[in-house]
């Protein structure tokens, strides 16, 4: 029987998961989808992520693919392998792809939105979902400052050590910061992300936003090409793996079906 290639794009709340790779006796999501998705096709499965999220990090629309023999209706993708499925994850939408298709090598940007809460109290109800600090901050100074890690640099200041890419050198395509009240929003697209490089940056940019340094700080620690010249990475709570861009011959969806609040 002809073997199809499908994506899916999937949502997660990450304080339920070790992260996204599937790791010995630990709940990953790509173990919980894998999972499913075999209960589904009634064979294993091995899914292909358009990245890989640490534990706490989120997504509102990861894009995977996976190979199969077995003919389901496009509805049985989605609606029936999120039966299988823990509440933390689920299934937004599935496509046929062409055997091409690749989640991870074809893409041409991934987007991150980190959200930051700026209050004296520590948030409850949305703990876990925001990044929190108690202080304030001059967005302004941090704005200034993202502009120095903008077009292709290496990242090595802000390179988790034990990342695997082959190279530190990446591409950023855009980095916007916005306010919503008592919340910040950070905006990051790229071609590919470092391990940890986003978390890095927000710990840059709230060093200079703490009036620790001024934005021309950020350039000199992108010349350092040393993470030790760096402030700690910040904390995973905040982030999201918002969406994931493709060739427009692959004609998927752009958008989620829905979205939460800011995100």
């Amino acid at each position: 029987m002809e073997l199809k290639r499908y994506a899916l794009a999937i949502e997660y709340d990450g304080r339920d998961f070790s992260g996204w790779q599937v790791q010995p006796q630990m709940q990953t999501v790509q173990g919980e989808i894998e999972r499913a998705v075999a209960k589904m096709a009634g064979h294993p499965i091995r899914v292909h992520a358009a990245g890989r999220t640490d534990a706490g990090v989120h997504a509102s629309r990861q894009v995977i693919h996976f190979d199969t023999h077995v003919q389901r209706p496009i509805t049985a993708w989605v609606r029936g392998v999120n039966s299988f499925l823990p509440t933390g994850v689920a299934v937004l939408w599935a496509q046929e792809v062409p055997d091409h298709f690749h989640a991870r090598f074809v893409a041409t940007a991934r987007h991150y939105r980190y959200l930051l809460l700026r209050h004296p109290v520590r948030p409850s109800l949305q703990a876990g979902r925001v990044g929190w600090i108690h202080y304030d901050v001059d967005v302004q100074k941090m704005s200034s400052a993202a502009h120095f890690l903008l077009g292709e640099h290496d990242f090595s200041s802000f390179r988790a050590a034990e990342c695997q890419a082959l190279s530190p050198i990446k591409s950023l395509q855009r980095i916007e910061i916005s306010e919503q009240g008592n919340m910040l929003c950070f905006d990051f697209s790229a071609g590919a992300f470092l391990h940890h490089m986003v978390r890095n940056m927000m710990g840059a940019l709230l060093h200079i936003g703490k009036g620790k340094d001024e934005p021309e700080w950020m350039a000199w620690l992108l010349a350092q090409k040393n993470r030790k010249s760096a402030p700690p990475t910040f904390m995973p709570d905040g982030l999201y793996l918002t969406g994931v861009t493709y060739p427009e011959e692959f004609a998927l969806p752009t958008e989620p079906e829905y979205r939460y609040g800011l995100i």
